[in-house]
């Protein structure tokens, strides 16, 4: 039996507001140690939004407003990387983990990150892997876009895997700020609709496995909570 217990949170689909809110109350969790099992794995969608790390590469106000009238939000954030879409038919998981209970290096951390989408992406019968650019790759099509903080090594934000995403909304952007290459989804390469809740038991498998812990479901009544204290939270923003 693993020692270590992470618990998942399906958030289902979230604006991205409320999804850094929901972050906020469970790295939180950490820092006040207000519960043993504080490490979750938060994963949803989100409705479509553009953000930027911070290094943000001076996004000015023109080209927020162009991007949000495709429809989109656009958020600036506290994580690592550049610009990046996130949306529909796109698995975004956000592990909020105490890395002290792991391996206190948030290099490690990226480092198991990208090993755990690679074998995600094996599973499905996907060739990925890494590049000197950040991410996880097929060729120089970008499958999954990674963007992590660590604040006393507690981890917030986390990656973005294509599963049946609408790759038209990276037309509008450079996606993580890397000329010249593309992005790509599950379905694209396999060259069949294949869903976020398709992918979701293999990912949690992957998971699991790389960082030799066991996955508990969140209690639905503390889930449920943790959702409207996060929306509410938004609201005051």
């Amino acid at each position: 039996m693993r020692s270590r217990v992470v618990k998942v949170l399906l958030g289902g689909r979230l604006p991205y507001g409320v999804g850094l809110q929901l972050q906020k109350a469970l790295s939180e969790h950490h820092h006040k140690r207000l519960s043993e099992t504080a490490n979750t794995l938060v994963l949803l969608e989100h409705e479509p939004v553009y953000t930027v790390g911070i290094r943000n590469k001076g996004y000015t106000e023109e080209d927020e407003r162009k991007l949000r009238n495709l429809g989109a939000e656009f958020w600036k954030t506290n994580r690592g990387g550049l610009i990046t879409f996130h949306g529909p038919g796109q698995l975004v998981a956000y592990p909020v983990l105490d890395l002290k209970q792991f391996h206190t290096s948030v290099r490690w951390y990226v480092h198991e990150v990208e090993r755990m989408v690679i074998r995600v992406c094996a599973e499905l019968g996907i060739k990925a892997e890494t590049s000197p650019d950040t991410g996880v790759w097929v060729g120089d099509r970008k499958i999954c876009a990674i963007g992590v903080h660590g604040s006393r090594y507690v981890t917030t934000h986390g990656l973005a895997l294509n599963c049946n995403t609408d790759l038209k909304w990276f037309d509008h952007i450079v996606p993580c700020g890397i000329e010249g290459k593309g992005v790509t989804s599950i379905s694209k390469e396999l060259d069949m609709d294949v869903t976020v809740a398709d992918v979701l038991p293999i990912f949690r498998n992957a998971f699991s496995d790389q960082f030799e812990c066991e996955l508990i479901d969140y209690p639905l009544g503390e889930a449920s909570q943790l959702l409207r204290n996060a929306r509410r939270s938004m609201l005051q923003v």
